[in-house]
């Protein structure tokens, strides 16, 4: 008696972890689907319902998640499919058939116009393609005029930089070099004169000699102004 007391309670406990085993694998409802069974208890009971309603009778009739009830009837209010009203301090949610019939018919014909305006684009894009076909077909004379410009378009890459090459005879290279060589020249007479300058100070306030401060400072024996 004993061991078919054992017996039992091991094929009970089997049985359960079978059928919790098989809940868990269960697939889940889908966004979707959970949004279609939430507009069937609109439709089937026709009544206004409060957030907290709704929130008890999805789990129980539908199998929608509580955690995600709120969620999904919000995006059904977003798409105007369930229409909420505050009164007081409480929403109140309803949806009636003959509503989503008529905004099922105004997303068909929505879609209608843009499946018609997508067609008519892409015909005229049709149109276009063909029309800048035309003299682009493949003959043996346009594959000449083809490896012609080809050929006219190296020897114009050469002859641009055989004239970059000789760019430095340029007049106006030359006179922009001219200008700049002045400028350097009147910038190193400055600084010529500024090493001058602290030499001449260096000598009267220390009593050094010429060369004792280029040897000091690295300043060449033969520095001076350029010519």
């Amino acid at each position: 008696m004993y061991r078919l007391q054992i017996a039992t309670l091991r094929l009970t406990y089997f049985y359960l972890f079978y059928i919790f085993v098989l809940q868990s694998k269960k697939k889940g409802l889908s966004h979707e689907e959970k949004r279609t069974r939430m507009m069937e208890i609109f439709f089937e009971t026709k009544e206004v319902f409060q957030l907290k309603d709704i929130e008890k009778i999805a789990p129980k009739t539908k199998g929608i998640t509580p955690m995600s009830v709120k969620e999904v009837l919000q995006s059904l209010v977003d798409d105007n499919m369930v229409d909420c009203e505050r009164v007081g301090t409480s929403n109140y949610y309803w949806a009636f058939p003959s509503k989503a019939l008529h905004a099922r018919k105004r997303r068909l014909e929505e879609l209608d116009k843009q499946h018609t305006e997508v067609k008519q684009r892409k015909m005229s894009l049709q149109q276009a393609v063909d029309k800048a076909k035309v003299g682009r077909e493949d003959t043996e004379e346009r594959a000449s005029l083809l490896k012609e410009l080809q050929a006219l378009r190296e020897k114009r890459s050469h002859l641009k930089a055989k004239l970059e090459k000789y760019r430095e005879c340029d007049p106006e290279v030359i006179e922009e070099m001219r200008k700049s060589n002045v400028t350097a020249k009147e910038a190193v007479s400055r600084w010529t004169d500024n090493v001058f300058a602290i030499k001449s100070w260096a000598k009267r306030k220390f009593g050094f000699d010429d060369g004792r401060i280029d040897k000091a400072f690295g300043i060449p024996e033969d520095f001076d102004y350029m010519d």
